[in-house]
C-alpha cells in the first residue's frame, strides 16, 4: 500500500461530505423513529420529504463510505504525526477502522430494517447509530487534542491535500 505524505483532493472532500450528510440523519432521526413505531403498530405511514430525505442520505452515505474506503485501500492515508505515543496512535486507527465499519453498518441496518420490515435490524441501526455518536466524538476530540493540545497541525490534513 502507498505511504502518501497527505490525503487527495477527493479523500478530503469526501471526508466533509460525509461529515455533512450525517448531521442532517441525527436531526431526521426522530421523523424516521415515529414513521417505525407507527409501522410496527401495523399503521399506515404516508412517505414524507424528511422520511425521504433520511433514506436518500442514507444510501448516499453508503456509496460515500465505500469510495473513501477504496480510496484508502488504493492511495493508503497518511502515517500519524511522528510524535504521537504508539497508545494514541492505536487508538486513532481503532477509531478509523469502526467509524467505517459503524456507518456501514448503519445505511445497510437502516436499509434491511426500512425496505425488508426486518425488525431485528432496527434493533441495530439504534444502537449503531448511538455508538456512531460515540465514535464521532472520540474522533472530534482526537483531532481537537492534536491541534491544540498537541501542536501536530493535523487539521491541515484535512483542508488542503497534501
Amino acid at each position: 500500500m502507498p505511504n502518501p505524505t497527505g490525503y487527495l483532493a477527493s479523500q478530503i472532500w469526501l471526508h466533509w461530505l460525509v461529515a455533512l450528510l450525517i448531521i442532517p440523519q441525527f436531526l431526521l432521526n426522530e421523523s424516521m423513529g415515529q414513521a417505525w413505531r407507527a409501522i410496527e403498530r401495523g399503521q399506515e405511514v404516508t412517505p414524507s420529504v424528511l422520511i425521504t430525505a433520511h433514506v436518500v442520505a442514507g444510501v448516499a452515505v453508503l456509496a460515500l463510505v465505500l469510495w473513501r474506503l477504496v480510496l484508502r485501500l488504493t492511495h493508503g492515508a497518511p502515517p500519524p504525526p511522528a510524535s504521537e505515543a504508539p497508545a494514541l496512535q492505536m487508538v486513532g486507527k481503532i477509531t478509523h477502522g469502526l467509524l467505517y465499519l459503524v456507518l456501514a453498518l448503519l445505511t445497510v441496518s437502516g436499509g434491511m430494517a426500512w425496505f425488508g420490515g426486518i425488525k431485528a435490524s432496527a434493533g441495530v441501526h439504534e444502537a449503531a447509530t448511538s455508538l456512531l455518536l460515540l465514535l464521532v466524538s472520540l474522533h472530534v476530540l482526537g483531532a481537537l487534542y492534536h491541534q491544540f493540545v498537541l501542536k501536530t497541525n493535523l487539521l491541515a490534513r484535512m483542508k488542503r491535500p497534501g
